[in-house]
């Protein structure tokens, strides 16, 4: 029986479907785990600017139920990307922890961007995009 390939450039209409399905998984992964993160930062941080765990310890302690749900499906959705391998997912979650911290102390505390913060953003988007470039 004879494969029949539609060709998109240099890309069969397999390659393609291959590849909007890598993109699919990815950004699920990154946003879960970007939303993930975000609420991480708040619930650890957020004690240190507004006496979060003080004030609401339970709300606070709860948040932890929901982030570990997105965490999971982070990691689920990236390993699922990167046909089951697991390193991508956690040096993906990495590079993406790294640009939330920076950017959340940034808007929240105020603090500013020295040369060490500036170094690791550029190290973490290098190792992002390893991850998603290099096959």
């Amino acid at each position: 029986m004879e494969v029949v390939e539609i060709i998109f450039g240099n890309l069969n209409y397999f390659s393609y479907i291959c590849i909007m399905n890598f993109i699919n998984e990815f950004l699920k992964g990154a946003l879960y785990g970007l939303a993930a993160q975000i609420i991480t930062f708040l619930q650890l941080q957020g004690n240190i600017k507004w006496g979060l765990l003080t004030k609401y310890p339970i709300l606070t302690l709860l948040a932890s139920v929901p982030m570990g749900w997105m965490f999971m499906k982070s990691v689920e959705h990236f390993v699922t990307a990167y046909n089951g391998q697991i390193w991508p997912s956690r040096l993906i979650g990495f590079a993406i922890g790294i640009i939330v911290f920076a950017t959340m102390s940034i808007l929240m505390f105020k603090e500013p961007v020295s040369m060490k913060t500036f170094v690791c953003l550029v190290l973490s988007c290098c190792i992002l995009g390893i991850q998603m470039f290099w096959r």
